[in-house]
């Protein structure tokens, strides 16, 4: 069985081999960036919504840039979860993910990065636009994941949700994107 991809339509639009997609704008620093703007479900949305499917996966085909997205998004969740699980609070997780997304990482053709067969090195002038992409979408990315892990419905007193905060202890694909930090 192969794992899920997303099912955002195709653009042209690309940043470093990257499909630079529209996002919801919901979490506080995302606005600045340049991914467009939408009202409909969005990659992070996608992302989300299927890491819990594809966080067992040992490989993935990347058919599209949108992929690409996907699969960073997915990788960068299991480093959002292992931050949460230290959380004593949903205020204290907003905290984390705002300061985490802000935090230094590698970018695609860095030595550090730990999927640089699968992602194309950015241009020169490309490589400030790709780090706002994706600033912005670990923003949007954490924000939303704090919403799901304290979601009243899966928490208790307060502490996260020991169904989102288990699969902290995965790795997708057999990687982590901790090393590139």
């Amino acid at each position: 069985m192969p794992a899920y991809h997303p099912t955002i339509p195709s653009t042209e639009n690309k940043i470093g081999g990257l499909a630079l997609l529209p996002l919801r704008q919901t979490a506080k620093g995302s606005e600045r960036g340049p991914a467009p703007l939408t009202t409909n479900e969005d990659i992070v949305d996608q992302s989300l919504d299927l890491f819990k499917a594809n966080i067992f996966f040992k490989n993935f085909e990347f058919e599209s840039s949108e992929d690409r997205v996907l699969v960073y998004l997915t990788l960068y969740i299991v480093e959002c979860l292992k931050r949460l699980q230290k959380c004593s609070s949903k205020e204290k997780g907003l905290q984390e993910m705002y300061s985490f997304a802000l935090e230094q990482f590698s970018l695609p053709g860095d030595s550090r990065f730990p999927l640089n067969a699968f992602f194309t090195k950015p241009k020169k002038n490309e490589e400030e636009a790709l780090k706002q992409y994706l600033i912005q979408l670990r923003h949007e990315t954490g924000a939303r994941l704090v919403e799901r892990v304290w979601s009243p419905g899966l928490t208790q007193d307060g502490k996260p949700s020991k169904w989102w905060i288990s699969f902290a202890k995965r790795k997708f694909l057999n990687v982590s994107l901790s090393q590139t930090f």
